[in-house]
Protein backbone atom coordinates (compact mmCIF):
# COMPACT_ATOMS: atom_id res chain seq x y z
CA UNK A 1 0.00 0.00 0.00
CA UNK A 2 2.80 2.40 0.94
CA UNK A 3 4.74 1.63 -2.28
CA UNK A 4 1.63 2.26 -4.35
CA UNK A 5 1.09 5.58 -2.61
CA UNK A 6 4.73 6.65 -3.19
CA UNK A 7 4.43 5.63 -6.85
CA UNK A 8 1.33 7.80 -7.27
CA UNK A 9 3.04 10.75 -5.57
CA UNK A 10 6.19 10.38 -7.69
CA UNK A 11 4.19 10.11 -10.89
CA UNK A 12 2.15 13.17 -9.98
CA UNK A 13 5.32 15.18 -9.33
CA UNK A 14 6.82 14.09 -12.66
CA UNK A 15 3.66 14.96 -14.57
CA UNK A 16 2.96 18.27 -12.84
CA UNK A 17 6.57 19.58 -12.56
CA UNK A 18 6.57 21.33 -15.99
CA UNK A 19 3.13 22.74 -15.29
CA UNK A 20 4.32 24.00 -11.93
CA UNK A 21 7.33 25.66 -13.55
CA UNK A 22 5.06 27.36 -16.07
CA UNK A 23 2.73 28.46 -13.31
CA UNK A 24 5.68 29.89 -11.38
CA UNK A 25 6.88 31.70 -14.51
CA UNK A 26 3.42 33.17 -15.02
CA UNK A 27 3.25 34.19 -11.36
CA UNK A 28 6.70 35.82 -11.58
CA UNK A 29 5.68 37.50 -14.81
CA UNK A 30 2.58 39.03 -13.21
CA UNK A 31 4.57 40.20 -10.18
CA UNK A 32 7.33 41.68 -12.37
CA UNK A 33 4.75 43.44 -14.53
CA UNK A 34 3.37 45.14 -11.42
CA UNK A 35 6.90 46.19 -10.42
CA UNK A 36 7.57 47.37 -13.99
CA UNK A 37 4.43 49.52 -14.07
CA UNK A 38 5.25 51.02 -10.67
CA UNK A 39 8.82 51.82 -11.78
CA UNK A 40 7.53 53.28 -15.05
CA UNK A 41 5.17 55.57 -13.16
CA UNK A 42 8.04 56.77 -10.97
CA UNK A 43 10.26 57.20 -14.03
CA UNK A 44 7.59 59.35 -15.72
CA UNK A 45 7.45 61.57 -12.64
CA UNK A 46 11.25 62.00 -12.62
CA UNK A 47 11.18 62.71 -16.36
CA UNK A 48 8.49 65.39 -15.95
CA UNK A 49 10.40 67.02 -13.08
CA UNK A 50 13.61 67.08 -15.17
CA UNK A 51 11.72 68.63 -18.09
CA UNK A 52 10.17 71.18 -15.70
CA UNK A 53 13.59 72.11 -14.39
CA UNK A 54 15.01 72.32 -17.92
CA UNK A 55 12.29 74.78 -18.88
CA UNK A 56 13.02 76.85 -15.74
CA UNK A 57 16.72 77.12 -16.65
CA UNK A 58 16.07 79.55 -19.48
CA UNK A 59 19.61 80.93 -19.50
CA UNK A 60 21.40 77.62 -18.99
CA UNK A 61 22.13 75.68 -15.84
CA UNK A 62 23.02 72.34 -14.29
CA UNK A 63 20.45 70.44 -16.36
CA UNK A 64 21.46 71.89 -19.72
CA UNK A 65 23.78 69.01 -20.71
CA UNK A 66 23.97 66.48 -23.53
CA UNK A 67 23.86 63.64 -21.00
CA UNK A 68 20.48 64.76 -19.65
CA UNK A 69 19.04 65.12 -23.15
CA UNK A 70 20.29 61.62 -24.09
CA UNK A 71 18.70 60.26 -20.92
CA UNK A 72 15.36 61.78 -21.91
CA UNK A 73 15.63 60.18 -25.36
CA UNK A 74 16.42 56.79 -23.79
CA UNK A 75 13.44 57.10 -21.46
CA UNK A 76 11.18 57.52 -24.48
CA UNK A 77 12.73 54.42 -26.08
CA UNK A 78 12.25 52.25 -23.01
CA UNK A 79 8.65 53.45 -22.63
CA UNK A 80 7.93 52.32 -26.20
CA UNK A 81 9.48 48.91 -25.53
CA UNK A 82 7.37 48.47 -22.38
CA UNK A 83 4.24 49.37 -24.32
CA UNK A 84 5.02 46.53 -26.76
CA UNK A 85 5.45 44.08 -23.87
CA UNK A 86 2.17 45.22 -22.32
CA UNK A 87 0.39 44.84 -25.65
CA UNK A 88 1.65 41.27 -26.05
CA UNK A 89 0.78 40.46 -22.45
CA UNK A 90 -2.80 41.62 -23.02
CA UNK A 91 -3.21 38.95 -25.69
CA UNK A 92 -3.55 36.60 -22.70
CA UNK A 93 -1.74 33.75 -24.41
CA UNK A 94 -0.37 31.57 -21.66
CA UNK A 95 2.91 30.55 -23.33
CA UNK A 96 3.62 34.04 -24.72
CA UNK A 97 3.40 35.35 -21.17
CA UNK A 98 5.80 32.68 -19.99
CA UNK A 99 8.36 33.52 -22.69
CA UNK A 100 8.00 37.26 -22.03
CA UNK A 101 9.05 36.72 -18.41
CA UNK A 102 12.78 36.99 -19.09
CA UNK A 103 12.33 40.20 -21.07
CA UNK A 104 10.26 41.75 -18.27
CA UNK A 105 12.94 40.85 -15.71
CA UNK A 106 15.55 42.59 -17.86
CA UNK A 107 13.35 45.69 -18.22
CA UNK A 108 12.88 45.89 -14.45
CA UNK A 109 16.68 45.95 -14.01
CA UNK A 110 17.05 48.55 -16.79
CA UNK A 111 14.31 50.76 -15.37
CA UNK A 112 15.90 50.75 -11.91
CA UNK A 113 19.20 51.87 -13.46
CA UNK A 114 17.42 54.67 -15.38
CA UNK A 115 15.69 55.83 -12.20
CA UNK A 116 18.97 55.99 -10.29
CA UNK A 117 20.51 58.06 -13.07
CA UNK A 118 17.50 60.39 -13.29
CA UNK A 119 17.50 60.95 -9.55
CA UNK A 120 21.23 61.67 -9.71
CA UNK A 121 20.48 64.47 -12.20
CA UNK A 122 18.00 65.82 -9.66
CA UNK A 123 20.51 65.91 -6.86
CA UNK A 124 19.00 69.15 -5.51
CA UNK A 125 15.50 67.72 -4.98
CA UNK A 126 14.14 68.16 -1.47
CA UNK A 127 10.92 66.51 -0.32
CA UNK A 128 8.63 67.54 2.53
CA UNK A 129 5.25 66.44 3.75
CA UNK A 130 4.17 70.08 4.10
CA UNK A 131 5.50 73.18 2.34
CA UNK A 132 4.46 76.78 2.98
CA UNK A 133 5.28 79.11 0.09
CA UNK A 134 5.78 82.61 1.42
CA UNK A 135 7.49 83.77 4.60
CA UNK A 136 5.19 86.46 5.93
CA UNK A 137 2.82 86.61 8.89
CA UNK A 138 0.63 83.70 7.72
CA UNK A 139 3.64 81.39 7.37
CA UNK A 140 4.74 81.98 10.97
CA UNK A 141 1.29 81.42 12.42
CA UNK A 142 0.80 78.30 10.29
CA UNK A 143 4.12 76.91 11.56
CA UNK A 144 3.07 77.49 15.18
CA UNK A 145 -0.26 75.74 14.57
CA UNK A 146 1.47 72.76 12.92
CA UNK A 147 3.60 72.45 16.04
CA UNK A 148 0.52 72.60 18.27
CA UNK A 149 -1.29 69.97 16.21
CA UNK A 150 1.68 67.60 16.17
CA UNK A 151 4.59 67.72 13.76
CA UNK A 152 7.56 65.43 13.25
CA UNK A 153 11.00 66.94 12.56
CA UNK A 154 11.69 67.36 8.85
CA UNK A 155 8.04 67.32 7.78
CA UNK A 156 7.59 71.08 7.26
CA UNK A 157 9.47 73.66 5.20
CA UNK A 158 8.85 77.39 4.77
CA UNK A 159 10.18 78.80 1.50
CA UNK A 160 10.57 82.57 1.55
CA UNK A 161 12.03 85.13 -0.82
CA UNK A 162 13.00 87.24 2.18
CA UNK A 163 16.22 86.57 4.07
CA UNK A 164 14.69 86.54 7.57
CA UNK A 165 12.28 84.34 9.52
CA UNK A 166 8.57 85.38 9.51
CA UNK A 167 7.88 88.68 11.27
CA UNK A 168 4.93 90.95 12.09
CA UNK A 169 4.78 93.04 8.92
CA UNK A 170 2.63 95.94 10.33
CA UNK A 171 5.63 96.98 12.47
CA UNK A 172 7.40 98.28 9.34
CA UNK A 173 5.06 101.29 9.05
CA UNK A 174 4.95 101.92 12.79
CA UNK A 175 7.70 101.23 15.34
CA UNK A 176 10.33 100.52 12.69
CA UNK A 177 10.21 104.20 11.61
CA UNK A 178 10.58 105.57 15.15
CA UNK A 179 13.31 108.26 15.13
CA UNK A 180 14.56 107.26 18.59
CA UNK A 181 17.18 104.50 18.07
CA UNK A 182 16.49 103.10 21.53
CA UNK A 183 12.73 102.92 20.95
CA UNK A 184 12.76 101.87 17.28
CA UNK A 185 11.56 98.32 16.63
CA UNK A 186 14.21 96.01 15.23
CA UNK A 187 14.41 92.28 14.71
CA UNK A 188 14.34 89.97 16.54
CA UNK A 189 11.82 92.00 18.58
CA UNK A 190 8.89 91.62 16.20
CA UNK A 191 9.17 88.10 14.84
CA UNK A 192 5.79 86.36 14.84
CA UNK A 193 3.73 85.73 16.94
CA UNK A 194 4.14 88.82 19.20
CA UNK A 195 1.54 90.74 17.19
CA UNK A 196 -1.25 88.67 18.72
CA UNK A 197 0.26 88.46 22.19
CA UNK A 198 2.04 85.17 21.57
CA UNK A 199 5.65 84.10 21.99
CA UNK A 200 8.32 85.32 19.59
CA UNK A 201 9.31 82.58 17.15
CA UNK A 202 13.03 83.16 16.63
CA UNK A 203 15.01 81.25 13.97
CA UNK A 204 16.21 78.86 16.70
CA UNK A 205 12.59 77.92 17.45
CA UNK A 206 12.14 76.57 13.92
CA UNK A 207 15.40 74.66 14.25
CA UNK A 208 14.34 73.11 17.56
CA UNK A 209 11.02 72.01 16.05
CA UNK A 210 12.68 70.50 12.98
CA UNK A 211 11.05 73.06 10.66
CA UNK A 212 13.27 73.98 7.75
CA UNK A 213 13.47 77.69 6.92
CA UNK A 214 14.51 78.01 3.28
CA UNK A 215 15.20 81.75 3.10
CA UNK A 216 16.34 83.99 0.28
CA UNK A 217 14.72 81.55 -2.15
CA UNK A 218 12.30 82.66 -4.86
CA UNK A 219 9.94 80.10 -6.38
CA UNK A 220 9.67 80.77 -10.11
CA UNK A 221 7.74 77.75 -11.37
CA UNK A 222 5.01 75.56 -9.90
CA UNK A 223 3.47 72.33 -11.14
CA UNK A 224 0.69 71.44 -8.74
CA UNK A 225 -0.22 68.23 -10.57
CA UNK A 226 3.33 66.97 -9.98
CA UNK A 227 3.42 68.55 -6.49
CA UNK A 228 6.65 70.28 -7.51
CA UNK A 229 8.14 73.75 -6.95
CA UNK A 230 11.20 75.11 -8.76
CA UNK A 231 13.34 77.94 -7.38
CA UNK A 232 15.22 80.62 -9.34
CA UNK A 233 18.43 78.71 -8.54
CA UNK A 234 17.02 75.51 -10.08
CA UNK A 235 16.31 73.75 -6.78
CA UNK A 236 13.32 71.41 -6.83
CA UNK A 237 10.98 70.93 -3.90
CA UNK A 238 8.40 68.16 -3.65
CA UNK A 239 5.40 68.32 -1.33
CA UNK A 240 2.40 66.30 -0.26
CA UNK A 241 0.44 69.28 1.08
CA UNK A 242 1.03 72.89 0.04
CA UNK A 243 -0.06 76.10 1.77
CA UNK A 244 0.06 79.14 -0.50
CA UNK A 245 0.89 82.15 1.68
CA UNK A 246 2.52 84.37 -0.93
CA UNK A 247 0.65 87.47 0.21
CA UNK A 248 0.54 90.59 -1.94
CA UNK A 249 2.88 92.87 -3.79
CA UNK A 250 2.54 96.65 -3.82
CA UNK A 251 0.96 98.45 -6.75
CA UNK A 252 3.68 100.62 -8.26
CA UNK A 253 3.17 103.84 -10.18
CA UNK A 254 5.65 102.54 -12.75
CA UNK A 255 2.99 99.90 -13.59
CA UNK A 256 0.91 102.78 -15.01
CA UNK A 257 3.84 104.47 -16.80
CA UNK A 258 3.56 107.54 -14.56
CA UNK A 259 6.16 110.07 -15.67
CA UNK A 260 9.29 110.06 -13.47
CA UNK A 261 7.94 107.29 -11.19
CA UNK A 262 11.34 105.56 -11.30
CA UNK A 263 13.15 108.48 -9.64
CA UNK A 264 15.26 107.88 -6.53
CA UNK A 265 13.72 108.33 -3.06
CA UNK A 266 10.26 107.18 -4.18
CA UNK A 267 9.46 104.37 -1.76
CA UNK A 268 6.97 101.55 -1.33
CA UNK A 269 6.62 99.74 1.96
CA UNK A 270 6.07 95.99 1.99
CA UNK A 271 9.17 94.14 3.15
CA UNK A 272 11.99 94.67 5.63
CA UNK A 273 14.34 95.71 2.83
CA UNK A 274 11.90 98.48 1.81
CA UNK A 275 11.76 99.77 5.38
CA UNK A 276 15.57 99.79 5.69
CA UNK A 277 15.89 101.90 2.54
CA UNK A 278 13.28 104.35 3.80
CA UNK A 279 15.01 104.65 7.19
CA UNK A 280 18.32 105.45 5.47
CA UNK A 281 16.68 108.11 3.32
CA UNK A 282 14.99 109.66 6.39
CA UNK A 283 18.44 110.05 7.97
CA UNK A 284 19.85 111.61 4.81
CA UNK A 285 16.96 114.04 4.21
CA UNK A 286 16.35 115.13 7.80
CA UNK A 287 13.91 118.09 8.15
CA UNK A 288 12.96 117.75 4.50
CA UNK A 289 9.61 117.57 2.74
CA UNK A 290 7.71 114.30 2.40
CA UNK A 291 4.72 113.59 0.16
CA UNK A 292 2.59 110.57 1.00
CA UNK A 293 0.48 109.27 -1.90
CA UNK A 294 -2.51 107.31 -0.64
CA UNK A 295 -5.01 107.60 2.20
CA UNK A 296 -5.19 104.03 3.43
CA UNK A 297 -3.41 102.17 6.24
CA UNK A 298 0.08 102.70 4.83
CA UNK A 299 -0.57 106.36 3.97
CA UNK A 300 -1.90 107.28 7.40
CA UNK A 301 0.72 105.35 9.36
CA UNK A 302 3.71 106.53 7.32
CA UNK A 303 2.45 110.15 7.35
CA UNK A 304 2.39 110.02 11.16
CA UNK A 305 5.87 108.44 11.26
CA UNK A 306 7.35 111.05 8.89
CA UNK A 307 5.85 113.85 10.98
CA UNK A 308 7.44 112.36 14.12
CA UNK A 309 10.73 112.33 12.17
CA UNK A 310 10.40 116.15 11.76
CA UNK A 311 9.43 116.14 8.08
CA UNK A 312 7.05 118.61 6.49
CA UNK A 313 4.34 116.12 5.43
CA UNK A 314 1.64 116.37 2.74
CA UNK A 315 -0.86 113.59 2.05
CA UNK A 316 -2.48 113.20 -1.39
CA UNK A 317 -5.36 110.86 -2.22
CA UNK A 318 -8.21 110.85 -4.75
CA UNK A 319 -11.03 109.88 -2.37
CA UNK A 320 -13.35 112.36 -0.61
CA UNK A 321 -12.04 111.12 2.76
CA UNK A 322 -9.36 108.80 4.13
CA UNK A 323 -9.91 105.04 4.49
CA UNK A 324 -13.19 105.15 2.48
CA UNK A 325 -13.64 101.34 2.57
CA UNK A 326 -13.60 101.34 6.37
CA UNK A 327 -14.38 104.83 7.70
CA UNK A 328 -17.64 106.74 7.53
CA UNK A 329 -17.30 110.45 6.64
CA UNK A 330 -17.64 111.36 10.34
CA UNK A 331 -14.94 108.92 11.45
CA UNK A 332 -12.63 110.07 8.67
CA UNK A 333 -13.20 113.75 9.57
CA UNK A 334 -12.02 113.05 13.14
CA UNK A 335 -8.74 111.52 11.96
CA UNK A 336 -8.14 114.13 9.26
CA UNK A 337 -8.67 116.90 11.79
CA UNK A 338 -6.26 115.19 14.21
CA UNK A 339 -3.58 114.90 11.50
CA UNK A 340 -4.00 118.52 10.42
CA UNK A 341 -3.61 119.66 14.02
CA UNK A 342 -0.25 117.85 13.99
CA UNK A 343 0.82 119.93 10.99
CA UNK A 344 0.13 117.35 8.26
CA UNK A 345 -1.41 118.88 5.12
CA UNK A 346 -4.08 116.85 3.31
CA UNK A 347 -5.00 117.22 -0.37
CA UNK A 348 -8.06 115.20 -1.41
CA UNK A 349 -9.75 114.51 -4.75
CA UNK A 350 -6.67 114.44 -6.95
CA UNK A 351 -3.81 112.12 -7.96
CA UNK A 352 -0.15 112.36 -8.90
CA UNK A 353 0.49 112.33 -12.65
CA UNK A 354 4.26 112.74 -12.66
CA UNK A 355 7.47 113.52 -10.78
CA UNK A 356 10.33 115.96 -11.22
CA UNK A 357 13.89 114.87 -10.45
CA UNK A 358 17.24 116.65 -10.04
CA UNK A 359 20.48 115.94 -11.93
CA UNK A 360 21.22 113.01 -9.59
CA UNK A 361 17.90 111.38 -10.41
CA UNK A 362 16.42 112.15 -6.99
CA UNK A 363 12.78 113.16 -6.75
CA UNK A 364 12.25 116.87 -6.14
CA UNK A 365 8.59 117.44 -6.98
CA UNK A 366 5.21 115.70 -7.31
CA UNK A 367 2.96 116.84 -10.16
CA UNK A 368 -0.76 116.63 -9.39
CA UNK A 369 -3.61 116.22 -11.83
CA UNK A 370 -5.08 119.58 -10.78
CA UNK A 371 -1.87 121.32 -11.93
CA UNK A 372 -0.16 121.85 -8.61
CA UNK A 373 3.44 120.75 -8.02
CA UNK A 374 4.48 119.76 -4.49
CA UNK A 375 8.08 119.97 -3.35
CA UNK A 376 9.39 116.62 -2.14
CA UNK A 377 12.62 115.11 -0.85
CA UNK A 378 10.95 111.78 -0.11
CA UNK A 379 7.81 110.23 -1.60
CA UNK A 380 6.11 107.20 -0.08
CA UNK A 381 3.45 105.51 -2.22
CA UNK A 382 0.70 103.44 -0.64
CA UNK A 383 -2.01 102.98 -3.28
CA UNK A 384 -2.86 99.34 -2.70
CA UNK A 385 -1.58 95.85 -3.36
CA UNK A 386 -2.15 92.89 -5.67
CA UNK A 387 -2.28 89.26 -4.51
CA UNK A 388 0.66 87.17 -5.72
CA UNK A 389 -1.15 84.46 -7.65
CA UNK A 390 0.69 84.45 -11.00
CA UNK A 391 2.56 81.19 -10.25
CA UNK A 392 -0.74 79.33 -9.97
CA UNK A 393 -2.57 80.73 -13.01
CA UNK A 394 -4.39 78.03 -14.95
CA UNK A 395 -3.85 75.47 -12.19
CA UNK A 396 -6.35 76.68 -9.59
CA UNK A 397 -9.79 78.24 -9.73
CA UNK A 398 -9.78 81.99 -9.09
CA UNK A 399 -12.40 84.46 -7.91
CA UNK A 400 -12.36 88.20 -7.29
CA UNK A 401 -8.63 88.48 -7.97
CA UNK A 402 -7.63 85.72 -5.55
CA UNK A 403 -7.42 81.94 -5.35
CA UNK A 404 -10.86 80.48 -4.71
CA UNK A 405 -11.11 78.35 -1.55
CA UNK A 406 -13.78 76.72 0.55
CA UNK A 407 -14.45 77.49 4.22
CA UNK A 408 -11.37 75.47 5.21
CA UNK A 409 -9.15 77.42 2.76
CA UNK A 410 -8.85 74.36 0.54
CA UNK A 411 -8.40 75.20 -3.15
CA UNK A 412 -9.73 73.38 -6.22
CA UNK A 413 -6.61 71.17 -6.21
CA UNK A 414 -6.49 68.37 -3.60
CA UNK A 415 -3.75 68.91 -1.04
CA UNK A 416 -3.36 72.63 -1.84
CA UNK A 417 -4.53 75.40 0.50
CA UNK A 418 -4.41 79.20 0.19
CA UNK A 419 -4.39 81.65 3.11
CA UNK A 420 -4.06 85.36 3.79
CA UNK A 421 -4.22 87.98 1.04
CA UNK A 422 -4.36 85.47 -1.82
CA UNK A 423 -7.46 83.56 -0.60
CA UNK A 424 -10.99 84.34 -1.78
CA UNK A 425 -13.18 82.51 0.69
CA UNK A 426 -16.89 82.31 1.67
CA UNK A 427 -18.06 84.67 4.42
CA UNK A 428 -21.33 83.43 5.91
CA UNK A 429 -22.19 86.80 7.42
CA UNK A 430 -22.53 88.35 3.95
CA UNK A 431 -23.27 85.11 2.07
CA UNK A 432 -20.62 85.87 -0.54
CA UNK A 433 -17.02 85.21 -1.54
CA UNK A 434 -14.51 87.83 -0.40
CA UNK A 435 -10.78 88.44 -0.35
CA UNK A 436 -9.43 90.18 2.77
CA UNK A 437 -6.13 92.06 3.07
CA UNK A 438 -5.59 92.31 6.81
CA UNK A 439 -3.01 90.96 9.22
CA UNK A 440 -5.61 89.44 11.52
CA UNK A 441 -7.05 87.48 8.60
CA UNK A 442 -3.55 86.28 7.66
CA UNK A 443 -3.05 84.94 11.19
CA UNK A 444 -6.43 83.28 11.60
CA UNK A 445 -6.76 81.84 8.09
CA UNK A 446 -3.33 80.22 8.46
CA UNK A 447 -4.27 78.59 11.75
CA UNK A 448 -7.66 77.51 10.40
CA UNK A 449 -6.11 75.88 7.31
CA UNK A 450 -3.60 73.90 9.39
CA UNK A 451 -6.37 72.65 11.68
CA UNK A 452 -8.31 71.55 8.60
CA UNK A 453 -5.26 69.76 7.16
CA UNK A 454 -4.57 67.84 10.35
CA UNK A 455 -8.26 67.04 10.91
CA UNK A 456 -8.53 65.71 7.35
CA UNK A 457 -5.50 63.46 7.95
CA UNK A 458 -7.15 62.05 11.10
CA UNK A 459 -10.36 61.31 9.20
CA UNK A 460 -8.44 59.62 6.38
CA UNK A 461 -6.43 57.52 8.85
CA UNK A 462 -9.59 56.33 10.60
CA UNK A 463 -11.23 55.54 7.26
CA UNK A 464 -8.16 53.58 6.11
CA UNK A 465 -8.15 51.64 9.38
CA UNK A 466 -11.85 50.79 9.04
CA UNK A 467 -11.28 49.68 5.42
CA UNK A 468 -8.30 47.57 6.47
CA UNK A 469 -10.24 45.84 9.26
CA UNK A 470 -13.21 45.19 6.96
CA UNK A 471 -11.06 43.90 4.09
CA UNK A 472 -9.01 41.74 6.45
CA UNK A 473 -12.17 40.23 7.91
CA UNK A 474 -13.48 39.47 4.41
CA UNK A 475 -10.10 38.00 3.49
CA UNK A 476 -10.11 35.69 6.52
CA UNK A 477 -13.64 34.49 5.68
CA UNK A 478 -12.63 33.88 2.04
CA UNK A 479 -9.45 32.03 3.06
CA UNK A 480 -11.46 29.82 5.43
CA UNK A 481 -13.90 28.92 2.68
CA UNK A 482 -11.02 28.03 0.32
CA UNK A 483 -9.36 25.78 2.87
CA UNK A 484 -12.63 23.97 3.54
CA UNK A 485 -13.08 23.44 -0.19
CA UNK A 486 -9.47 22.24 -0.68
CA UNK A 487 -9.73 19.92 2.26
CA UNK A 488 -12.84 18.32 0.78
CA UNK A 489 -11.24 17.95 -2.67
CA UNK A 490 -8.11 16.43 -1.12
CA UNK A 491 -10.25 13.80 0.60
CA UNK A 492 -12.13 13.10 -2.65
CA UNK A 493 -8.86 12.64 -4.63
CA UNK A 494 -7.11 10.33 -2.18
CA UNK A 495 -9.97 8.23 -0.91
CA UNK A 496 -9.38 4.55 -1.62
CA UNK A 497 -12.06 1.87 -1.50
Amino acid sequence: MASSFNFVIGSAKFIFAPIERCLNCKRNFDENMKVLQKLLKELNTVKEVIELRLSAEIHGGTMQTEEVKNWLDDVQRIKTEIEIIERKAKEKKFLSRVFLGKMVEEKVVELKAFLRKGKAFLGMVKSFKYIIVGGGVAAGYAAREFDRQGLKPGQLAIISKEAVAPYERPTLSKGYLNPNPKAAARLPEFHVCVGSGGDRLLPDWYKEKGIQLILGTEIVKVNLALKTLVSAAGEIFKFQTLIIATGSTVIRLTDFQVEGADAKNIFYLRELEDADKLVESIKMKKYGKAVIIGGGYIGLEVAAAMSINDFDVTMVYPDPWCMPRLFTPTMAAFYESYYENKGIKIIKGTVSVGFNANANGEVKGVKLKDGRVLEADIVVVGVGARPLTALFKGQLEEDKGGIKTDGFFKTSMPGVYAVGDVATFPIKLYNEMRRVEHVDHARKSAEHAVKAIKANETVLWRQCWRNFVFQRRQSIITEAKIWVLLDQRWKDCWSFP
